[in-house]
């Protein structure tokens, strides 16, 4: 039988010389930047953490892969593109994934094959789901050296497609698609705090308050005293989170769709910015105006902010509702509310550049740990990110184009009695930086003992 590694294939001859090539360059892989989210890894512990939750049910004379090794194995795998299980096929024997995990990359023991991951992620209980959404809350907050005076908060939603009947799985109509509809909460530095798995439906009042309650009192019980304010979009105004948010002590900003009695409350400004434009014969001109209203719904009196535009194809007036007071209104809406925008940015890094919607498993609990692993796996990009000096183009870049750029570097990995090499490309065009990084994730030495 042929042996498929060493078949030669040809390429077209260059300068009259022929071309051929097999898969016969030995220990060569393609993931040798999984060494940088290794460093990462073990700078925050957050597998150690997570592993720490999850239950261990197993015969301890016949483990052979421990929790936190097969959490590293995983979100290594995630973050380097490999967001199945399924990929341990052949991933499980990589010389870089082992050494990453620790693992003598010719004689170790392979990784953990594809059964043993899927069990993994259907080990925990709901219980133990939810205290993994707690572990990352935990890590949010040892990302901060000391408590901040005040975080922003953005939360949203965003459709999750499914491939068919499972646990939560609705069909919505606003996507066309049978979906969940996770809601993902981020600070304002694009630091992930909780994600959530949840049906496909838009997610009322009463949930969303539910939700916020949890999350807020985990975060009081270490920051009692750093100010929070919620920000979202309009389907997040219901009155029960704003009532809540006002009881609680928050601040919270929120857009707030349109209507003929809060329209007719800025009509007069409206008026004056359509006849300016006219006037002055503008491309756009905009202006803003605040009032006090209270929908049917709503307990009380709130502040609502106007966003007036007039440009040649007409007038557009955009509301948010807010509790903050001592603003502008310009400012609040320019500077604070327009900011959550970035937040689309961030969901999109989680679910399509770490493939976070691959939410394929039939029971919802196993969805939710595959969240959990894939936000862990936005943390290990994270800490890439931060390590890369800040006049480089990469301290910007996406999460796609630093895998690309510092993930995707060939290495061949040769292992002696005595020692391990990486030999990494001689033409790698980000050498320079890839050595920066190294550097810069290599753990503080320890103090000397008096």
């Amino acid at each position: 039988m042929m042996d498929d590694t060493t078949a030669t294939f040809p390429f077209p001859a260059v300068g009259r010389k022929k071309i051929t090539a097999a898969f016969d360059g030995g220990r060569l892989s393609s993931d040798g930047g999984v060494m940088l989210l290794a460093q990462a890894e073990r700078r925050l512990g957050i597998a150690e953490r997570l592993a720490r939750i999850i239950p261990d049910r197993r015969d301890p004379s016949r483990v052979t892969h421990a929790i936190p090794d097969m959490i590293r194995a995983r979100i290594f795998a995630i973050a380097c593109g490999y967001e199945d299980c399924n990929d341990f096929g052949p991933l499980r024997a990589d010389p870089a994934f082992k050494l990453a995990c620790e693992r003598l990359p010719e004689t170790g023991t392979d990784l953990a094959s594809q059964p043993t991951l899927s069990r993994l992620e259907n080990a925990p209980t709901i219980r133990d789901a939810i205290r993994l959404s707690y572990a990352l809350v935990d890590q949010w907050m040892d990302s901060y050296a000391t408590p901040p005076d005040g975080v922003v908060l953005d939360i949203d939603d965003t459709c999750d497609v499914v491939h068919g009947h499972q646990q939560l799985s609705l069909f919505n109509a606003h996507y066309d698609e049978r979906c969940f509809l996770p809601i993902h909460v981020y600070d304002s530095t694009g630091r992930p705090v909780a994600v959530v798995l949840r049906s496909g439906k838009t997610p009322s009042g009463r949930e969303v308050r539910a939700h916020l309650r949890r999350l807020v009192r985990r975060i009081r019980t270490r920051w009692p005293l750093t100010r929070l304010t919620i920000r979202g979009d309009s389907h997040y105004a219901r009155p029960e989170v704003m009532a809540f948010c006002e009881q609680s002590g928050l601040s919270y900003l929120f857009g707030l769709a349109g209507s003929r009695p809060l329209t007719s409350k800025v009509q007069d400004t409206a008026d004056a910015v359509r006849t300016r434009r006219a006037i002055e014969d503008r491309e756009v001109v905009r202006d803003f105006a605040e009032t006090r209203h209270r929908a049917k719904s709503w307990s009380c009196e709130r502040r609502a902010i106007a966003r007036i535009e007039a440009t040649r194809l007409g007038l557009d007036i955009r509301f948010v509702v807010t509790n903050l007071t001592g603003t502008s209104p310009r400012v609040i809406y320019e500077s604070l509310y327009c900011a959550r925008g970035q937040a689309e940015n961030w969901i999109k890094f989680h679910k399509a550049q770490l493939a976070s919607d691959r939410t394929s498993c039939r029971r919802a609990v196993a969805n939710q740990v595959r969240l959990v692993l894939h936000t862990a796996a936005y943390w290990l990009m994270l800490a890439v990110r931060e390590a890369i000096p800040a006049a480089r183009d990469l301290a910007r870049a996406e999460f796609a184009t630093l895998r690309l750029r510092l993930l995707k570097i060939a290495v061949r990995v040769q292992e002696t009695t005595s020692r391990i090499r990486l030999a990494y490309a001689s033409c790698c065009p980000e050498a320079d930086l890839f050595r920066a990084i190294a550097a810069a994730l290599l753990p503080s030495p320890r103090a000397a003992s008096p």
